[in-house]
């Protein structure tokens, strides 16, 4: 009965044919044979199972109508039809297989070979040999579904042999011949490809047809090429009708405790008298000893249209800058260097901040004796410009700071919260290059403050209900030194900083006087999934010190209305609207934002309108609104737009449509934007661009989700 138990590891001989490199080894777990009838001829030597047979192992499962080992001619034969799934990435299928005793030799007659549930190859003969390879002669090979035999797949290779390397995962055309619907599209003597099974391989990825105003029509044609587990480059030529020629580059690599990502390009066209142009963008992420994290970001770029004409960017200013921060449980300390190059045709670089250098260490604590929570921060900044004139636009400084602030809460009764503020900032400058100051100066400021908050809370199985109003007084010196302002020249009014000791973004500008800053916010959460919150409120000044703009909102005496409408309904909608407005509703600003997600639909729109403001170097009202949409039409076809829309200059300044097909065997993506805006850099400029992608090799995306049902 030895020869019995090679006939109940037949299972996992056929499993070995084409499974992966470490699927095909020999495993050591039993195999159980299941049959209607095993017979046993001792003279012959001659085993035969038949009716409904099936070999299990793990997860391996073959079934056939018939099974026979000739001990004579020391082979085996199973009788098809021939079904073998080894997991759920491999599934055979055959009329006939003929085998060596030995299990390592074998020939399958009208198979079928179908990896991971979606590239199947026909073949009129699979051969397998035991240095791991199996090889498909007279094959056809497509993940396209077919719903009858009378049906052309979308594409098929043809060849005159597929072997599949098990070891190497990879899949080797012969005389190959690609057909789309039937028609013969493309022939190569050789080809290579990864299997299913593989996530990365080296190889062509899917090349990108586009056609511009500026740049003409041409091919992207990437190659991926692997370089160990952990690191890859993607080389991709660019050659365009307008005689430009761009060869892209990408390069990413991850470690155990980092990452790092390369992007460049550089070119050779007639757009400039440059003879050459191009770009480098570079990204790293490490952690580093005792909780550091360092980030690390370059954006270099030859002239300033290069990015926006060759569709790599729309930034109109880099950044490139090195940060080291560390977040703890109460402390957060950072460190960066940031330089500046703007591509505006407004902004000269020589009169912008080029180098930037700053560091914050903050510290929060509940102080021994009074209570509450304290927190105190040391902060420097500095920035350089290359200008070496007299005046604000040649200005250098260095600016040290000590910030401490403390805030305690008492609970009155009637559940009145009472709280008590109190800050106090030192600053520290050194100036140079602009005699409208002196070479060093000094400010002091501290903060006074108390506050009051009265939270009217009503439950009910209906909805819940939030009232609070709130008060709050704060001082502060009136008097104060003017020191050179460059990081709070935006003024941000809204619900968030209503309460806020100081509404300047940056610490350069400090509010001053004494205020009352009133408000009142209303929250209900409805048990079936909805919430709104509603916000309001104003300043009130005992004396106007100049120190904002009326399109700020916060000029005079009383300021302007502020309000917030916050409303969701889970899942899939939002809406939020802010607005900034006089007693006689003359809007400052206002803004509103809409997100919408169901199962075919994705939209966010967006509107803002702010007036005016030379000082916040915004010389005319300023309005937009903004569309981005995604639409699932079919399980196959998703459409998308996008639209910007100017409404003072009455004027679309970036539009663009997009459709999508996908299913189980082909991803075709088609794009039409325009952008309408011009500078001395860049004229307007219609972009179409096509790429289509044949699925089915390498690891699976989402296409078998989609795949195109049968009708009937």
């Amino acid at each position: 009965m030895r020869r019995l138990v090679r006939t109940l590891l037949l299972g996992v001989a056929i499993a070995g044919w084409t499974a992966p490199a470490g699927l095909g080894q020999s495993r050591d777990a039993p195999a159980t044979l299941i049959a209607d009838r095993v017979d046993f001829d001792s003279r012959e030597r001659n085993l035969v199972a038949s009716g409904n047979v099936e070999i299990l192992q793990e997860d391996t499962r073959l079934t056939a109508s018939r099974i026979t080992y000739d001990g004579q001619a020391d082979r085996i034969v199973v009788e098809g039809p021939i079904t073998l799934q080894d997991g759920e990435r491999t599934v055979i299928l055959a009329d006939m297989a003929e085998l060596s005793a030995d299990l390592k030799n074998g020939i399958l007659t009208s198979a079928r070979m179908v990896f991971d549930r979606q590239l199947q190859i026909a073949a009129a003969e699979v051969e397998r040999v035991e240095t791991g390879y199996t090889q498909m002669r007279r094959s056809v090979a497509s993940s396209c579904k077919i719903c009858n035999s009378s049906d052309t797949p979308i594409w098929q290779i043809r060849a005159r042999t597929v072997t599949h390397d098990e070891e190497k995962r990879k899949l080797y055309f012969e005389n190959a011949t690609l057909e789309v619907f039937g028609l013969p599209v493309a022939w190569a003597p050789r080809l290579s490809l990864p299997d299913p099974t593989v996530k990365r391989a080296s190889g062509f990825l899917v090349p990108e047809f586009r056609t511009t105003d500026n740049l003409g029509s041409g091919v992207k044609l990437p190659y991926f090429i692997t370089l160990g587990d952990h690191a890859d480059l993607t080389v991709a030529p660019y050659v365009t009708t307008n005689d430009s020629q761009t060869l892209e580059l990408r390069y990413r690599q991850r470690f155990a405790r980092g990452e790092l990502d390369f992007q460049s390009a550089i070119t050779e066209d007639e757009l400039t008298e440059d003879q050459l142009r191009g770009y480098f963008f570079a990204q790293g992420r490490f952690e580093m000893p005792r909780d550091f994290t360092l980030n690390v970001d370059i954006e270099l770029v030859s002239d300033p249209g290069y990015l926006l004409e060759y569709g790599y960017s729309d930034k109109d200013r880099l950044d490139s800058s090195v940060q080291l921060t560390r977040t703890r449980r109460d402390e957060h300390i950072e460190g960066e260097v940031i330089a500046f190059r703007s591509l505006r045709d407004d902004e000269s670089n020589r009169s912008i901040p080029s180098w930037v250098v700053q560091s914050e260490y903050t510290r929060r604590f509940s102080p021994a004796g009074i209570g509450g929570t304290a927190s105190v921060t040391a902060q420097t900044l500095g920035y350089f410009r290359t200008a070496d004139d007299d005046g604000p636009d040649s200005r250098d400084a260095l600016r040290a700071s000590a910030r401490g602030d403390w805030r305690r809460n008492w609970i009155l009764p009637g559940g009145v919260v009472f709280s008590s503020l109190a800050a106090l900032n030192l600053d520290f400058y050194g100036i140079q290059q602009d005699s409208a100051f002196d070479s060093s100066e000094a400010r002091v400021t501290p903060f006074l403050g108390a506050e009051l908050r009265w939270p009217l809370i009503k439950g009910g199985t209906h909805a819940s209900h939030v009232i609070e109003p709130v008060a709050q007084l704060v001082w502060s010196r009136e008097d104060g030194t003017t020191l050179p302002n460059e990081d709070s020249r935006l003024v941000e009014f809204d619900e968030t900083n209503l309460f806020s000791l100081s509404r300047f973004s940056g610490a350069d500008a400090v509010e001053r006087g004494l205020r009352a800053n009133l408000g009142l916010s209303y929250t209900r959460r409805d048990p079936q999934g909805w919430s709104m919150t509603l916000a309001a409120g104003r300043v009130i000044r005992e004396e106007n010190l100049g120190q904002f703009t009326a399109a700020t909102g916060l000029s005079g005496t009383t300021s302007d209305w502020v309000s917030a409408v916050h409303f969701a309904v889970s899942p899939g909608l939002s809406l939020v609207h802010r607005a900034v407005f006089d007693d006689d509703l003359d809007f400052a600003k206002a803004e509103a934002r809409l997100g919408w997600t169901t199962e075919d639909l994705e939209l966010a729109s967006s509107y803002v309108w702010l007036r005016a403001d030379p000082a916040e170097s915004r010389p005319e009202d300023l309005s937009e609104i903004y569309v981005d949409a995604g639409y699932q039409l079919t399980d196959q076809w998703r459409a998308r737009a996008n639209w910007r829309y100017d409404i003072v200059a009455d004027d679309t300044t970036r539009a663009g449509f997009g459709v999508t097909y996908q299913n189980e065997c082909i991803a075709v993506d088609l794009s039409l934007s325009r952008r309408f805006t011009s500078s001395t850099n860049v004229t307007p400029s219609t972009d179409f661009g096509l790429t289509v992608s044949l699925t089915g090799f390498g690891d699976r995306g989402d296409g078998a989700s989609r795949a195109h049902k049968c009708r009937g």
